[in-house]
């Protein structure tokens, strides 16, 4: 992939998770979303920091401490290792495209 907005499937059934670039310490993934979110009981607990950009499209961002982020296009947000998050909502009539930067905590 050259471009991160070619190839995007206009159907998906899950969201599409594509490794860009990985290092020893940071990994960058493209994420395709339309319409998904993460289960309402599950949470997301990583062991690393996560930034995250949304470069098209929109989604919500949940946080087991109540708080929720709206993101559009240009937004971007950093979580913090064991910050239990999930995605709320993604667009479902169009592509949201994220840019994830994961690195060490």
């Amino acid at each position: 992939m050259k471009n991160l907005f070619a190839s995007i499937p206009d159907d998906l059934d899950d969201e599409l998770f594509e490794e860009i670039v990985r290092g020893e310490t940071v990994r960058v993934e493209r994420i395709v979303s339309r319409g998904h979110s993460s289960p309402a009981e599950g949470w997301h607990d990583q062991s690393w920091h996560e930034w995250v950009l949304v470069l098209e499209g929109g989604a919500i961002l949940a946080f087991e401490d109540g708080e929720e982020v709206t993101l559009g296009p240009g937004d971007h947000l950093e979580i913090a290792a064991h910050r239990k998050h999930r995605v709320k909502w993604t667009a479902p009539e169009r592509a949201t495209l994220w840019l994830a930067v994961h690195y060490p905590a």
